[in-house]
């Protein structure tokens, strides 16, 4: 068994091309004036995330670009501002897997401004080498897992205080082919496979999802698979993957779309809260038959290791 005959079988469950997908698509769900609202986006400089923060800049939302890269975010903020002529576009810099400055971020965030309508947690790193941050934590769980977790809850308060908030987490259909594991969170036994990993890590977002949909009844959560994306990180980290499958990938723009209808539709909220989506539908978590399911306890035990992990870089 291997992850790239894995992710060539999931390729095939979600077989149809955006296109097909996109004939019963409803155009006017998506047509809509967000001017007002406030969207942060994560990753905001390239791939999903510059896609989606162009199509909500030319809807007139105001636009927060979380980046790491302080020139690429300038560079594509200045993109997007001579694209859509929306000015409202600001460029924050931050790395995610420096669990300390997410917390110091994200309370900075909520001081200076007053509303935050939408997050969407669409940053995130395959790591070829296995390496770790200052604080010792393993540099793409830090990123996918517990910046979004540390992000999210902190933002929550300011969310709820907003009209129509909502938090989406960009996930992958990788996560399919993993069930959800609460040992070795550092991966620091065994053999460190960065694509098992990474797989593993947008399995802890889906069901981190579905528990802050539980308590937070005022937000409403989602988790989307984007399909198959032709972004420099399919190709540098899965290249056997991307040479076979590279006729077939989607634009950034074909894989925003599910991310962009979920943060701007009234449709989406009609759905109920804590979903996993493909081209605008709810789809299952699991593939049929699969062994791939945790127990209520398990997934409990999950957000109790976060909650602890992240308590331990709270500033006071």
């Amino acid at each position: 068994w291997s992850l790239h005959s894995s992710l060539i079988s999931l390729s095939t469950a979600f077989h149809y091309t955006y296109l097909s997908a996109s004939k019963r698509f409803v155009e006017g769900d998506v047509e809509v004036g967000v001017a007002g609202r406030s969207f942060m986006i994560t990753g905001a400089n390239s791939g999903i995330g510059r896609a989606t923060a162009m199509a909500i800049a030319m809807r007139g939302g105001i636009v927060h670009m979380v980046c790491r890269n302080k020139d690429k975010a300038e560079e594509a903020r200045a993109d997007i501002v001579k694209e859509t002529g929306n000015k409202e576009i600001y460029v924050h810099i931050l790395d995610l897997s420096d669990t300390k400055k997410v917390w110091e971020f994200a309370e900075g965030f909520k001081k200076k401004y007053k509303t935050l309508n939408v997050l969407i947690n669409n940053a995130g790193s395959i790591i070829c080498q296995r390496e770790i941050n200052p604080d010792g934590i393993e540099k793409g769980f830090a990123t996918n897992v517990l910046g979004v977790y540390i992000l999210t809850k902190s933002l929550i308060p300011l969310l709820e205080k907003s009209p129509d908030p909502r938090v989406i987490t960009v996930s992958s259909g990788g996560m399919l082919a993993q069930k959800l594991r609460t040992g070795n969170l550092k991966s620091e036994r065994g053999h460190y496979d960065a694509a098992l990993v990474y797989a593993q890590h947008k399995r802890q977002q889906v069901v981190i999802t579905e528990q802050m949909a539980k308590t937070n009844s005022n937000i409403h959560f989602s988790v989307m698979h984007p399909g198959w994306v032709d972004t420099p990180a399919v190709a540098n980290t899965m290249p056997d993957f991307y040479r076979s499958m590279k006729g077939s990938l989607r634009s950034p723009e074909q894989g925003a779309d599910t991310v962009v209808w979920l943060a701007v539709s009234e449709a989406a909220t009609k759905n109920p809260s804590g979903r996993f989506y493909h081209d605008r539908r709810m789809v299952s978590t699991h593939l049929p038959l699969a062994w791939t399911h945790s127990s209520p306890l398990e997934e409990q035990k999950l957000m109790h290791l976060l909650e602890d992990m992240a308590k331990m870089f709270q500033p006071q």
